[in-house]
């Protein structure tokens, strides 16, 4: 009788082994759908990062055009300042006063181009929805109004009834 209770335990930790390895298979099986749809979300992921790259370079293009004429007065003046504390005859107010500012119209000019490219990321509705959102807003506009008319009138009728009393 010892031996058939040892191969029952046998038995029964055989079926627990399998029963544990069926679930081990079915997990992984689970990871890997996950994983693949994963991998899928990243590559999309990439292919947008890159077209999102692609359109800032070609903004900060522009932008550094701009920024090169301001950078090729500022490192003027930096050399300038090297030079002038290698002597060392000159103060800090003097160091100050070569230092060039960017110019009102440089400042405007900038921030204008910084204007046209934030209108150029808009995204504009399409002319059939303006039509929709109008139609929309007008109906609207038509029953708020006669709501609005209906209580006037009726606030009119009961002022005169209180009025005549």
């Amino acid at each position: 009788m010892a031996k058939s209770g040892k191969k029952t335990k046998k038995a029964k930790n055989a079926k627990k082994t399998a029963n544990v390895a069926a679930q081990v298979k079915e997990t992984n099986e689970k990871n890997d759908a996950a994983e693949s749809v994963t991998l899928e979300k990243a590559e999309s992921a990439k292919e947008s990062a890159k077209e999102s790259a692609k359109e800032s370079a070609k903004e900060s293009a522009k932008d550094k055009k701009s920024e090169k004429a301001l950078e090729v007065s500022s490192s003027s003046s930096s050399k300038k300042n090297e030079k002038a504390a290698q002597k060392g005859d000159k103060s800090d107010k003097s160091d100050k006063k070569t230092e060039k500012k960017p110019s009102a119209l440089a400042k405007v000019s900038k921030y204008f181009k910084e204007c046209r490219s934030e209108v150029k990321k808009i995204v504009w509705p399409t002319p059939k929805a303006t039509f929709k959102n109008v139609g929309i807003v007008l109906s609207v506009l038509l029953v708020v109004g006669l709501f609005v008319y209906g209580l006037d009138t009726g606030f009119i009728a009961l002022l005169k009834l209180v009025m005549d009393i």
